[in-house]
């Protein structure tokens, strides 16, 4: 597909809007582009209005409107999303919104207008349906009451596990198969830099007097950790951290086939009061097609298992969109998993990102209409059975451009979720991958700090990264001025 753009610089948001109706296609941005090509979009800003024309395989479509400047890259967008409306028949859901936050957009619309302008927003500017603008209503509800507890000192510690058991053919995450001789080579070495990150970062929290409020181990899969190296992070972090604060402490288990007894007892020993199995599926040809290593029996087993240990909250993740699932497949995943009653459920759509085994083998990003039913027997079940819908977010290339949903019963809602999500309170990252959130003036300043991807960069790279994390200081003293 050729998207050529006239007269403006909106091409980002242009090409995601293309994305959602052409999920599978190459894009081409040009500018002033006087060539054909059987797919191309037109996206024009002259003369005080903008216009889309669109030829789709000769099926053409044209639509314009006056504008003024700061409202001309929203107008542009409907234009676009008019004519592919009218060339395809698909009416996405959530409208010309492309953004990961819809609920963070929702809250700041909230603060901005008020809450009867902000739904309206949503539904006549964005063009969001009412069964997305609901949900987005809801989650932001939750998010709010969440983030009203969060102490303005207040900070979260995230710690990155980037192996897993087996690569899943849907994964693109920065992880390494501990099957693979040389991950299980630098994982001693890698545990032992990341120790030293930790402490680290308890240097930069105690000078500025932060307080430590939600630690979350996450991957990759944490469980392929021995119940020895999990005692021995915990440990570090609570030789270096003060946990009077400490509100939620999260470990994302991940595979169920990484479950034992004993880092069962080692995670209730240092007090951890939340952990996550993700099964994904309760379908063994779905387990089996994906790569994964355990069986039903296996996640269930786990399940139970992990419950005998009085943990607060666990979670369970699954996914929509699965390769051959069926929304019959999907359904029975989830009546498994409401019988089972976990206190959270996390379903997520199935994205296919460039680097998933599934994207490399050409499978193609399916335009939503099983993984919208899916989503929609997920809330109206979810619902029934007690659970609210407690944070959301949303990737590239996800199937029908739809959302991924925390569902929570009781007071179990996970804070930390909510901290990466609306990007609120700051977030120490520490391990390969990790991005370390600076958020400050009520999360409308907020930077990044990136470490390293991989575990061998993050290793011969430390003093970089170390170098990098200065920047917190910096950010912390402008902040200040600035008050």
């Amino acid at each position: 597909m050729i998207l050529r753009i006239i007269g403006n610089d909106f091409h980002y948001e242009c090409e995601n809007l293309c994305r959602i109706f052409y999920p599978n296609e190459k894009i081409s941005v040009v500018y002033d582009y006087e060539g054909s090509d059987p797919l191309t979009v037109i996206a024009g800003y002259e003369n005080g209005a903008v216009y889309a024309d669109v030829d789709i395989n000769g099926k053409k479509a044209f639509s314009k409107t006056d504008t003024e400047d700061e409202r001309a890259e929203l107008d542009l967008a409907v234009q676009i999303y008019k004519c592919l409306v009218e060339i395809t028949g698909y009416t996405p859901p959530w409208g010309v919104l492309t953004g990961v936050r819809p609920s963070k957009l929702f809250i700041r619309l909230t603060e901005d207008m008020g809450f009867e302008n902000a739904v309206n927003y949503f539904k006549n500017e964005l063009l969001v349906n009412e069964n997305k603008t609901g949900l987005t209503v809801a989650v932001a509800g939750y998010e709010k009451e969440i983030m009203d507890s969060f102490m303005p000192d207040g900070f979260s510690l995230y710690v990155s596990i980037p192996f897993c058991p087996s690569r899943c053919s849907y994964c693109s995450f920065v992880s390494h198969s501990i099957a693979n001789a040389n991950a299980r080579r630098i994982l001693p070495e890698y545990l032992e830099k990341l120790a030293d990150e930790i402490k680290a970062i308890s240097g930069y929290a105690s000078s500025l007097n932060l307080k430590l409020e939600n630690i979350y181990f996450g991957g990759g899969t944490p469980g392929v950790l021995e119940a020895s190296q999990l005692d021995y992070l915990q440990c570090v972090i609570e030789d270096n951290f003060s946990l009077d604060y400490l509100k939620e402490y999260t470990v994302e288990i991940g595979r169920p086939d990484t479950v034992t007894p004993e880092k069962l007892r080692v995670l209730k020993l240092h007090n951890t009061d939340r952990i996550s199995i993700n099964p994904q599926t309760f379908n063994q040809k779905t387990l089996d097609a994906i790569g994964r290593k355990h069986t039903v029996e296996q996640a269930v087993e786990a399940y139970r298992l992990s419950r005998s240990y009085g943990f607060k909250c666990i979670n369970t993740d699954f996914i929509a969109g699965l390769p051959g699932e069926t929304p019959d497949d999907f359904r029975n995943s989830l009546d498994t998993a409401v019988m089972l009653a976990p206190e959270n459920i996390t379903v997520h759509t199935l994205s296919l990102k460039r680097s998933s085994y599934l994207n490399t083998q050409g499978a193609e990003v399916d335009r939503g209409a099983a993984a919208g039913e899916m989503l929609d027997y997920a809330r109206e079940l979810l619902t029934a059975s007690g659970y609210d819908p407690y944070y959301m977010y949303r990737q590239s290339k996800c199937a029908g451009n739809l959302e991924n949903v925390g569902w929570s019963r009781g007071e179990t809602a996970g804070r930390y979720n909510v901290c990466m999500m609306e990007e609120r309170q700051t977030v120490f990252a520490a391990g390969a991958g990790a991005v370390t959130k600076l958020c400050a003036q009520n999360g409308r300043k907020v930077e990044r700090i990136f470490n390293y991807k991989y575990p061998f960069e993050y290793i011969s790279g430390f003093d970089e990264i170390a170098a990098r994390k200065n920047r917190i200081y910096d950010f912390y003293s402008e902040v200040n001025e600035r008050k």
